[in-house]
């Protein structure tokens, strides 16, 4: 399995140096950085990261989560918290099994495990952009964790993890969920099914629906076509 740990907004150059180093640690093979808010190349970070400097150096950047994730198939978020209509909590055993059970066909595709801002960690709409959602069993009290502690304790968990001995089906390209997500979106409100002040909201809920359905290529395939369909026959009837 190819993994990238993917960080959002991270804005703590040490934490950032300190991930990386751990990427080293339990040989990881990208670290992928969301729009960070600090020098991930600075001073501090080259400190913290130690012999994980070249993950460092080759840390790809990206703008949105959306496009950080669009490659991938298998996506493990982790959170602290969450709004009961989106996808349900595991454990990290549970969670990154998971995320290890690719299908050899299309290993090509990286699995990625996504981590918050230090400050408010991943919002609702970020945590259904994941197949599964982890939570760390942390104090009620004080649930919040460090991002460096975090990703240690995960990458930790995902090397106890036992590796499935039988691939599952794997999970469309995100790029390819998100296009039919869209096409989707513009035609319910083309057809009055959506208003622009609910769509975000009814949508979250369609697209929980999909990620617990883990719908494939092909299945995906046949929403954009209907779609497709739907969009030419609601044209074709107007005056």
């Amino acid at each position: 399995m190819s993994l990238a740990v993917v960080l959002v907004e991270p804005a703590g150059p040490l934490n950032v140096g300190s991930v990386a180093r751990l990427c080293a640690n339990f040989s990881v093979d990208e670290l992928r950085l969301v729009a960070p808010r600090c020098d991930h190349l600075g001073d501090e970070a080259r400190l913290m990261a130690v012999h994980g400097e070249a993950l460092l150096e080759q840390a790809q950047l990206f703008p949105t989560l959306e496009a950080a994730l669009a490659d991938c198939r298998r996506v493990v978020a982790t959170s602290g918290r969450i709004e009961e209509e989106a996808l349900p909590l595991n454990g990290p055993a549970e969670a990154l099994s998971w995320l290890q059970a690719s299908d050899t066909d299309a290993s090509s595709a990286p699995a990625a495990l996504v981590f918050g801002r230090e400050d408010r960690g991943l919002s609702n709409a970020e945590l259904l952009q994941a197949g599964r959602i982890l939570r760390l069993e942390t104090s009620e009290a004080y649930a919040s964790m460090n991002l460096s502690h975090a990703v240690a304790v995960c990458l930790h968990e995902l090397r106890r993890c036992p590796t499935p001995t039988a691939p599952q089906p794997e999970p469309c390209q995100r790029e390819q969920l998100e296009a039919a997500l869209s096409d989707a979106e513009d035609l319910l409100l083309e057809v009055g099914f959506l208003y622009p002040h609910t769509a975000q909201a009814r949508m979250a809920k369609l697209r929980a629906l999909l990620q617990r359905a883990e719908i494939r290529d092909e299945e995906v395939a046949l929403l954009r076509g209907m779609v497709r369909q739907l969009r030419w026959a609601s044209q074709r009837d107007c005056p």
